[in-house]
C-alpha cells in the first residue's frame, strides 16, 4: 500500500507529489487523488508525521466527494463547451463553403469610381472612389466588418455590410491582407471620429492578396511583445506600424526641408562618390575594399570632395551615406547613417556657426508651417518646442570648468586609453583637464542639464582631424585649439561636428607630416590651396540624429529604413 504525506502548512494541491519532499496540503485532496492508501499528515514542519484520527479520515472523505463532483460538473462543462464549438466550427464550415457561391459584380449602372489615393480622398466626398491598400486593422461583426485601410500615404475608415460582406473572402479576411475598395466616399457622422474625417461604403471589392491567418498570422509574428532583436529581423513588417512609418514619413519631410533652405541659402546639392582612395577621419574605423585590384574604401566623409567643389560651383552640400567601422553599440551610433554635409567658401568661424544654426532653424520652421508635417511632429513628439536663437554658445575650456563645477567626472585612463578600475572592479572617476576628450556620457550629461542646444567649439588640435584651421596660440600658453565646434542637442547629444578648413598650402603640407600621411594621394585636395585658395568652413549632420531629436526617439536606429549597426547587416 502506497503512503501518502500530507502537510497543511507548506505542502500543495497544485504542485505537491503526497511524496514526503512534496506533500498534498489537505487530507480530502490526497483521499481524492488516492483512495486506497495509507495517509500520514502533519500540521506543520515543527511535528512530525501521524496517521489522522477517524473524524479527520470521515470528514476528508466528505471533501473529496465534494471535489469528485466539482470534477465531474467541469468534465461535463468542458464536454458541452467542446461540443458547441465543434458545432460553432461545422456551422462556420458550413457558411463558408455556401458563401463561396457569392461572386461580387460590380454595378455598371452606378457612377464610375473614380481611383485615388488615401490622402487624395477629401476631394473626392461625396463620390464613389476605388482605393488600394492593405488591412491595416479589422473589427468582424455579425453583420458588418469595420476595416481600417493602409495605403503608404493615410489611413481609411472602411465599412463593409450586406451582400459584400458575406463572400468567403469577406468572412475569412485577415490583417495584412491587400485588397480594392469601391464605394461611396462619406464624411462621418456628428459626434464620430474618422482618419480624415470621411468613411467609404463598400458597394465592391476584391482581395488582391490574401495574408495568413493562424498561427502564421501577423499578429503572431509581430506584436509589441516582440523581442528587439527579433523585431530586428522584421524589419520589414515592423514599417507597416503607424509610429515606424510616421517616423520615416518625418524623415522624408525633414530631407525636404534642408533642400529648400539651402536653396533660400544658394546652396548647390552635388553627389559624391561613396568608393574612395583618401580617409577624413582617421584611418581606425574605414571599411576597406577590394577595387579592381586596388585599396579602397567606403567614405567616412563626403567633405574633401565638397571643397573641390567651391571654386566652380560656390557653396554646396550633400545627403550621401557615410560609414564608419566603429565597434560601437550605443544608441546614438551606426555604422551606415546619412550624413548631410555642407561647404562654404569665403566665410569665418562666426560665420560657420551662425549658419548652421540658421539651416536647422529654418529648416524646423518650414516643418512646422506645413500641416502634414506638423502633424507628424505632433503625433512623435507632442510636447516638441522649436528650438530659441541664438544658441549658446560654450568654449572647450569653459565646458572643462563647467563639468568640474558640476560634479560630472571621467573614467581615469591608462597610457593606452583603458578606464583603470579599483579593487571592486569599479571605474575610478576623475575630474576633467583641458586636453581630455569630453566623452559621450558626460557630453550628453551636461547638455541635458543646460536643456537646450549648445555650440561646444575650441577643441585642442590633438583631439580633431588633420585639416581643421589653428585658433591663433594665446600668450603665455602652448595649448593649440581649433576653429571647431560641435552642436548638441538635448537627448541626443552631437548632431552636427563641422571646423574652419587649413586655407594655406605649407600649414596643410605640414599637416601632412604631422600626422604621417601622403601628401601625393591628396594631391587633388591639395590643388584647393594651390589655385586660388580662400577662407572656408564646413560641416556634418548626423540625419538620424537630428530626426530623434525632432521626433523623440530613443535610438537612432528608429530614423533609419533599414539600420546597420555593428552585427548587424539583416534583412
Amino acid at each position: 500500500m502506497s503512503i501518502i504525506y500530507i502537510d497543511e502548512a507548506t505542502g500543495s494541491d497544485t504542485t505537491g507529489q503526497g511524496t514526503e519532499a512534496q506533500p498534498y496540503q489537505s487530507l480530502a485532496f490526497a483521499i481524492f487523488t488516492t483512495a486506497d492508501a495509507k495517509y500520514l499528515i502533519r500540521k506543520d514542519a515543527n511535528t512530525s508525521y501521524d496517521e489522522p484520527t477517524q473524524s479527520a479520515i470521515k470528514k476528508g472523505k466528505k471533501g473529496a466527494d465534494g471535489l469528485e463532483k466539482k470534477r465531474k460538473k467541469a468534465e461535463e462543462l468542458a464536454e458541452r463547451e467542446a461540443k458547441e464549438k465543434g458545432e460553432e466550427r461545422e456551422k462556420r464550415e458550413r457558411l463558408l463553403e455556401e458563401n463561396k457561391s457569392i461572386v461580387l459584380i460590380e454595378d455598371t449602372s452606378l457612377a464610375k469610381a473614380i481611383k485615388a489615393k488615401i490622402s487624395q480622398l477629401a476631394e473626392h466626398r461625396s463620390k464613389r472612389v476605388r482605393v488600394f491598400g492593405w488591412v491595416h486593422r479589422l473589427r468582424q461583426q455579425k453583420d458588418i466588418t469595420f476595416v481600417t485601410l493602409r495605403d503608404g500615404t493615410g489611413y481609411l475608415q472602411v465599412v463593409l455590410s450586406g451582400r459584400v460582406n458575406q463572400t468567403y473572402h469577406a468572412l475569412t479576411l485577415t490583417l495584412e491582407s491587400t485588397v480594392e475598395l469601391v464605394g461611396m466616399l462619406q464624411v462621418v457622422p456628428e459626434g464620430k471620429t474618422a482618419p480624415g474625417g470621411h468613411e467609404l461604403i463598400v458597394d465592391h471589392w476584391q482581395l488582391v492578396g490574401a495574408a495568413p491567418g493562424a498561427e502564421d498570422a501577423f499578429t503572431n509574428r509581430l506584436n509589441e511583445k516582440t523581442n528587439p532583436s527579433i523585431q530586428a529581423d522584421l524589419r520589414h513588417l515592423v514599417l507597416r506600424g503607424e509610429t515606424a512609418s510616421a517616423v520615416l514619413r518625418l524623415r522624408a519631410a525633414l530631407l525636404a526641408a534642408f533642400r529648400q533652405t539651402f536653396v533660400k541659402h544658394s546652396t548647390i546639392e552635388v553627389t559624391p562618390p561613396c568608393l574612395v582612395q583618401t580617409m577624413v577621419e582617421g584611418g581606425a574605423t574605414l571599411f576597406k575594399l577590394d577595387y579592381y585590384g586596388q585599396p579602397a574604401f567606403l567614405t567616412q566623409s563626403s567633405q574633401l570632395y565638397l571643397e573641390t567643389c567651391l571654386p566652380s560651383l560656390g557653396d554646396v552640400f550633400c545627403v550621401q551615406e557615410s560609414f564608419r567601422a566603429e565597434n560601437s553599440h550605443t544608441r546614438r551610433h551606426l555604422s551606415e547613417y546619412t550624413h548631410l554635409e555642407a561647404e562654404l567658401g569665403f566665410i569665418n568661424f562666426d560665420d560657420l556657426m551662425t549658419h548652421i544654426e540658421a539651416v536647422i532653424c529654418e529648416s524646423v520652421d518650414i516643418l512646422l508651417a506645413d500641416p502634414s508635417s506638423a502633424a507628424l511632429i505632433k503625433q512623435l513628439n507632442p510636447k516638441f518646442q522649436p528650438p530659441a536663437r541664438p544658441f549658446l554658445r560654450l568654449s572647450y575650456v569653459d565646458a572643462i570648468t563647467w563639468l568640474n563645477e558640476h560634479g560630472i567626472k571621467r573614467p581615469e585612463e591608462d597610457k593606452d586609453g583603458n578606464a583603470i578600475k579599483d579593487e571592486n572592479g569599479k571605474d575610478i572617476m576623475v575630474e576633467h583637464a583641458v586636453g581630455d576628450d569630453i566623452a559621450e556620457a558626460a557630453e550628453r550629461q551636461m547638455t541635458d542639464i543646460i536643456g537646450k542646444p549648445v555650440f561646444l567649439y575650441g577643441f585642442p588640435a590633438e583631439l580633431k582631424a588633420f585639416y581643421m584651421k589653428r585658433m591663433p596660440k594665446k600668450e603665455g600658453s602652448n595649448a593649440v585649439f581649433t576653429e571647431s565646434c560641435d552642436l548638441l542637442m538635448p537627448n541626443v547629444g552631437e548632431i552636427v561636428g563641422g571646423s574652419m578648413r587649413i586655407s594655406d598650402y605649407d600649414e596643410l603640407i605640414a599637416a601632412y607630416k604631422r600626422e604621417g600621411m601622403d601628401p601625393s594621394t591628396y594631391y587633388w585636395y591639395t590643388d584647393q590651396r594651390k589655385y586660388g585658395t580662400c577662407e572656408h568652413g564646413g560641416y556634418g549632420l548626423g540625419v538620424e540624429r537630428l530626426l530623434a531629436w525632432l521626433a523623440d526617439r530613443y535610438t537612432v536606429r528608429e530614423c533609419s529604413l533599414y539600420p546597420r549597426w555593428p552585427e548587424r547587416a539583416t534583412p
